[in-house]
């Protein structure tokens, strides 16, 4: 089930009306939760053999529904952290769907820092983000149209003891007042029946919609995919991206006091370094490969930021439609992976099989940009082996396929 404004149960019908949500019911009670905790550590390749003891003792619907529901709890520990994913509930597209830990704890430190003490979180889902905010010190109104998606997220504000700042309301999103709160937090669904929605107008609801009510609020936050274009963004928001351990997460565009509207943001997580320009800077120069590489974090390259490190470093980028920034002096940041560039070589792989057997290199790092060649690919026909290392870059270099090779730097 999809989690907002979709065709969905009445939110009035009983949970008997609905297998999912009697099954939810069930898990519920006390025998359902000893099932839970009995299943926290199995083996998903030993399910069939755990089924089939557990059914000698307990209901087949319930013993289905708890293997499922430890599959889902085993999956969210990526996103949740063990402590709080195995007393938590999901569906399968809230594990999909909901907001990390450490991105919806940046936000909700946002919001308490620009003072907000109260939030309607507007297609909550499984509650991630509400529970960020209430950790946070924040009442939340958190609201999702989809019965059992609403139950499972007041299950997960009891089960961690924030039911008194969560309150969970089964509704239309559209038809929530927000005058009461301090900000809203909208986060539209961006997956349908056929997988990801790329059209901000096909989210549920619509990114219009969703900009009309942050724009009414008097601060709001709207998660958005990273993907999204820049001339969809309007000048009213400040869109920050966000990345956790190097890997891009999600963007938001922020609404109201406090915001610098028409800004770009990029955020790194787990340090909370933050690199911002009012503007996106001119085009940045376009030189040869120096003794030096960067690699810009992923959401520095998403927000168009990648001109503000090429004048900080006093570099210079390989091509001007490639995100490798080069110069001829070292340069430490947070926001570029560095590397010492020991060769420049045009693409061919013969003649990169045979350097790399010359400085008997074992372990290669491939990297690309610009570039159809897969890594897998290139190390299966390296035929690698030695004690050495090294990283290659497949790229273009004023426009020609290249082959750069180093080290990384530190």
């Amino acid at each position: 089930m999809d989690r907002v404004n979709a065709t969905t149960p009445s939110a009035s019908a009983s949970s008997a009306d609905d297998p999912a949500r009697a099954a939810f019911a069930a898990l519920r009670t006390p025998e359902g939760e000893q099932l839970l905790a009995e299943l926290r550590d199995h083996d998903p390749a030993d399910e069939l053999a755990t089924a089939t003891r557990l059914r000698r003792t307990h209901p087949a619907e319930l013993v289905s529904a708890a293997l499922g529901q430890a599959r889902l709890r085993q999956r969210a520990v990526a996103k949740f952290g063990a402590e709080d994913a195995y007393r938590m509930y999901f569906t399968p597209n809230g594990v999909e769907q909901a907001t990390r830990t450490s991105v919806a704890a940046h936000r909700a430190a946002r919001f308490a820092g620009l003072g907000v003490r109260s939030v309607a979180d507007l297609c909550c889902g499984i509650g991630g983000d509400a529970i960020a905010l209430a950790r946070a010190g924040i009442s939340v109104l958190a609201v999702d149209r989809d019965p059992l998606t609403a139950e499972v997220a007041r299950a997960n504000a009891e089960a961690l003891g924030l039911g008194e700042l969560i309150e969970v309301r089964c509704a239309d999103v559209t038809e929530i007042d927000t005058a009461p709160y301090d900000a809203v937090f909208v986060d539209p669904a961006r997956r349908g029946g056929r997988g990801r929605i790329f059209d901000p107008e096909a989210y549920s609801p619509p990114l219009s919609w969703a900009t009309a009510a942050a724009l009414k609020a008097p601060r709001a936050a709207l998660k958005i995919a990273p993907g999204i274009p820049h001339e969809a963004i309007g000048p009213e928001a400040e869109a920050e991206w966000i990345s956790d351990g190097g890997d891009v997460k999600e963007a938001v565009l922020w609404y109201g006091e406090g915001i610098a509207p028409g800004s770009f943001r990029a955020t790194l997580l787990p340090s909370g370094a933050a690199l911002m320009a009012p503007a996106p800077l001119p085009a940045p120069p376009v030189g040869p490969v120096g003794r030096y590489l960067y690699e810009p974090d992923g959401a520095v390259i998403r927000a168009h930021l990648v001109a503000d490190l090429v004048e900080r470093c006093g570099g210079r980028l390989v091509d001007e439609t490639i995100a490798y920034i080069t110069s001829d002096e070292p340069y430490s940041s947070p926001y570029v992976a560095g590397y010492r560039i020991t060769d420049e070589l045009p693409f061919n792989m013969k003649r990169l099989k045979a350097l790399l057997r010359e400085r008997q290199v074992g372990v290669l790092t491939v990297k690309k940009r610009g570039s159809a060649v897969e890594p897998e690919e290139l190390r299966r026909r390296m035929k690698l082996s030695g004690p050495g290392s090294a990283t290659v870059f497949l790229t273009r270099v004023a426009g020609a396929p290249t082959m750069l090779i180093g080290h990384p730097l530190g």
